[in-house]
């Protein structure tokens, strides 16, 4: 069938649901587990494995907060393949660079089917070419909760790497030589899944505050070390210094201005690259020239956000995961930045999530269509690069959603008349900022109206395709395989597109 993004979605699937019917849907409800025996210490992950009789078949989860510094994955795939386990089910929240014990496990067949919001590197590359022999799901962070809570992902183990953990089994992430500040998105593993258990390198007697109810975890396993979080900072955290970045930053938030978003209450998000961080710069030059005090800030926090709440330019920051050791830091002694979970961010069945209180958030996109279709997930010809994470949750709960982007990437055009792979629907897009114009999605005719008399350049996304084809040329078509790999499923559990295996050509 056909679905409401234009993609070919197999007749067995659900089909993709319209933006205005995602909160019809009734969230199930799943009792949470009580627990009253005492909290179990183990030493050694073989113990764990027998303790709870991991086999074939099972589905195991893990987060990601350590992200490129995580040593848990690791940990237990290597037990795994020891084992010699298989049809394993992994739904990890995301998967980075270092996490190179699972291609082995993939092409094994150890490893048979993967959930997850996010995925670059070898992993990536070898789901890429189709080794893996059952599916992949993408999900996004606040779809990855509803999943779980509502039963779609049942998970038998979750392993939760855990900072310090106490003697009842309570856990935080910002205390301990392995701290990596808040813990957001394993909360809906910790309180859904059959089993948990906590890894940790730091055991102490009490912790005065948790993140990590000790009332639903089994077992506490207690190894050398849970990762680097020098691996915390995977990706840039600093400020664009190029001129196109730098002015494609300073229009957005002068847009942003003259839309009248920027004021004493407003609430944002933006993303950890170094243009986002400029539009946070400016935006902050905009809120000290005109007395402005913000609500709160969002998502992923970084350095740029916690020194605006240290200068009281925002009342609180919300934090689902620390982007670099200075929010880790800030986390654990300023009271106003807040942990949330992954639920109370994104999840579309929560009563009023994060995500659907936020004023204006800045994303940017591998491509863009016509239709102000986005891709995150992989790159044009069809590689996976990424994936959703937060990105088409909050693009649907914000108010006004912005791409920034440059017309062209590494010689190729950011908008197509049709993107490889559909992220976020084009009816959650609302603006598209470059360094040649903007270009406002038809469907918010309130935006165009107030826009009508405004200095900025506005032209219609389908000129900016034609600007860029004039110094580009127009790319070739890019055939894709039969071969279908997984699915890119829409937060509230429906799909948007499909994932094929790339033809050997086109493997990076």
């Amino acid at each position: 069938m056909i679905n409401g993004v234009k993609r070919y979605i197999p007749d067995n699937l659900k089909p993709f649901v319209s933006s205005d019917e995602h909160l019809n849907k009734v969230r199930k409800t799943v009792s949470k587990k009580s627990k009253t025996d005492e909290t179990v210490f183990l030493h050694n992950i073989h113990e764990v494995f027998n303790v709870l009789n991991i086999t074939s078949g099972m589905t195991l989860s893990f987060h990601h907060h350590l992200r490129n510094g995580d040593k848990v994955m690791q940990l237990v795939a290597q037990e795994i393949e020891k084992r010699d386990l298989k049809n394993i089910h992994l739904a990890p929240s995301s998967i980075f660079p270092s996490y190179t014990k699972l291609v082995d496990l993939i092409k094994n067949g150890n490893v048979t089917d993967i959930h997850t919001n996010y995925l670059n590197g070898p992993v990536a590359d070898t789901i890429s070419q189709g080794h893996l022999q059952g599916k992949l799901i993408m999900n996004t962070h606040g779809g990855r909760s509803r999943a779980i809570e509502s039963g779609d992902l049942a998970i038998d183990v979750a392993f939760i790497a855990c900072p310090v953990v106490d003697q009842f089994g309570n856990g935080h992430g910002a205390i301990g030589k392995s701290a990596c500040g808040t813990l957001g998105y394993a909360i809906s593993d910790l309180e859904y899944a059959k089993k948990v258990v906590l890894v940790t390198d730091t055991l102490i007697d009490t912790l005065v505050t948790h993140q990590i109810d000790g009332g639903y975890v089994d077992y506490v396993l207690l190894i050398d070390s849970i990762g680097d979080r020098g691996g915390i900072v995977s990706g840039t955290t600093e400020v664009s210094k190029d001129p196109i970045g730098l002015k494609i930053a300073k229009d957005c938030a002068n847009l942003l201005n003259y839309l009248g978003l920027i004021k004493d209450g407003f609430s944002m998000q933006t993303g950890a690259g170094k243009t986002s961080l400029a539009v946070v710069k400016f935006v902050e030059d905009i809120m000290i020239k005109n007395g402005i005090i913000g609500s709160f800030a969002s998502g992923g926090i970084t350095k740029a956000y916690v020194d605006m709440l240290e200068k009281g330019l925002f009342k609180n920051l919300y934090d689902v995961q620390c982007f670099d050791l200075e929010a880790v830091t800030s986390f654990a002694k300023n009271k106003n930045h807040l942990a949330m979970s992954a639920s109370e961010y994104g999840n579309p069945f929560e009563d009023n999530p994060i995500c659907n209180q936020l004023d204006f958030v800045i994303l940017g996109a591998t491509e863009i269509d016509l239709d102000f279709n986005v891709n995150v997930t992989t790159d044009s010809l069809g590689n996976l690069i990424g994936g959703s994470g937060g990105h088409a949750d909050i693009a649907y709960g914000s108010k006004v959603s912005i791409i920034i982007s440059p017309l062209i990437k590494s010689r190729i055009p950011i908008i197509k008349e049709r993107v490889m792979t559909v992220t976020t629907p084009g009816s959650d897009i609302d603006i598209l900022i470059t360094e040649r114009g903007i270009a406002v999605n038809p469907l918010r005719k309130d935006l165009l109206k107030k826009l009508e008399n405004s200095p900025f350049t506005l032209y219609k996304i389908e000129e900016l395709l034609s600007i860029t084809h004039s110094i580009t040329g127009v790319p070739r078509h890019i055939e894709t395989d039969e071969k279908i790999i997984g699915y890119v499923e829409y937060r509230d559990g429906t799909y948007l597109d499909v994932l094929r295996k790339v033809k050997d050509e086109y493997f990076r």
